[in-house]
């Protein structure tokens, strides 16, 4: 059984600090939430007030419909699970799962069934009498997520559970969480600075910048579709032009860049509307750039190639740009197919201006 939760207005300040501020979103009971944002966002401070770790300095939590206030830890239908398992190495695999249950006094032969139930859900069959040290690292991680389950929350609290992981296995993880979440359908509520974590097994994100929310929204409307800078600098990569807004049509902005006019869309969630004369963010994607065909006029920049790097299933192909800042980058995918261009070679490269997007001025991610 699941919970919703409501977070109304939720400010959270230590001292003069103010780590969350002004957080007001509802998560639905039995959707997969995820917290993105760098270190220090404020992220595992909401975490850790929605378990009762925290108290709010304002506003209110309600999970179910009920006010938390004066419910602590204990007395809430949260489980947490933090980036330290705290497994209990001289504990078998199911007394471990099932240790909750030993507190509240539930018998032996109940609390081994239960624990061979959950071993069974997260995919761990016969693995109950194993030490902890027997385990693998992903199989200690399905098992603290199966301990937490015993206790049978209606919401599953995830503190950046696979950051200790290597990267193949976490991405291996990241499926079998979002597998054993819809097995179970209960809520979980996911904190993690890994954009790859968010986009693939969330419902909705929510991405956040000191302490404040900066935009909530499902993987592809945050990816394709960011509201501020911050985000389209944040979340994926994107090469960034600056410019002033000479004209505005059809949702579409032109902005003359240090590299030129630009042509680009301009996002119906965008956080401040941009208007003629005012300075703008041009942000394209390093997969949505590409080399001009002649006839291609619209977005054409001029470039020299750099550097080329090979990763297997791309090629990370680097642009100087007169008037650019930075260099910029074109992800292009490995067809097999051998390319004629050479480092130091002077190209035009072009963005088809729907998949660029135009955004007010503002903070950036740091790189």
């Amino acid at each position: 059984m699941s919970a919703d939760v409501r977070l109304e207005n939720v400010s959270i300040k230590f001292g003069t600090f103010v780590a969350a501020r002004d957080v007001d979103l509802t998560i639905a009971g039995g959707e997969f939430f995820s917290f993105l944002g760098p270190s220090g966002c404020g992220k595992t401070t909401i975490l850790r007030a929605v378990s009762g770790f925290l108290k709010p300095s304002e506003g209110r939590i309600l999970i179910g419909g009920q006010d938390m206030a004066g419910y602590g830890p204990n007395r809430r239908p949260t489980a947490l699970i933090f980036q330290n398992l705290a497994l209990f190495p001289l504990m078998t695999v199911w007394e471990n799962i099932t240790f909750a249950l030993e507190v509240k006094g539930v018998g032996k032969a109940e609390r081994r069934k239960k624990a061979d139930e959950l071993l069974e859900l997260i995919a761990l069959p016969g693995q109950g009498d194993k030490m902890v040290g027997e385990l693998s690292g992903g199989q200690r991680q399905r098992v603290a997520i199966a301990r937490a389950l015993a206790a049978e929350p209606k919401v599953l609290l995830l503190d950046e559970p696979l950051s200790a992981l290597d990267l193949k296995l976490r991405q291996h993880m990241r499926t079998e969480l979002r597998a054993i979440q819809q097995r179970v359908g209960i809520t979980f509520i996911y904190i993690t600075h890994d954009q790859g974590e968010a986009l693939t097994m969330s419902d909705h994100v929510a991405v956040m910048r000191e302490g404040v929310i900066e935009q909530i929204g499902d993987g592809t409307s945050i990816y394709d579709s960011p509201g501020t800078s911050f985000v389209a600098s944040f979340v994926g990569e994107n090469n960034l032009f600056r410019g002033e807004v000479s004209g505005i049509e059809d949702g579409m902005a032109e902005v003359e860049t240090n590299v030129g006019k630009l042509v680009a869309r301009l996002p119906e969630n965008a956080v401040k509307p941009l208007a003629v004369g005012d300075d703008a963010h041009i942000f394209h994607r390093p997969e949505s750039l590409r080399f001009a065909r002649d006839d291609e006029r619209v977005n054409r920049i001029r470039a020299k190639i750099v550097n080329e790097e090979f990763e297997g299933n791309f090629w990370q192909v680097y642009f100087e740009v007169a008037g650019s800042e930075k260099v910029i980058k074109m992800s292009m995918v490995n067809d097999g197919s051998s390319s004629e261009r050479r480092v130091g070679e002077i190209v035009d490269l072009v963005c088809d201006p729907r998949l660029t997007v135009a955004l007010a001025e503002g903070p950036l991610a740091a790189e």
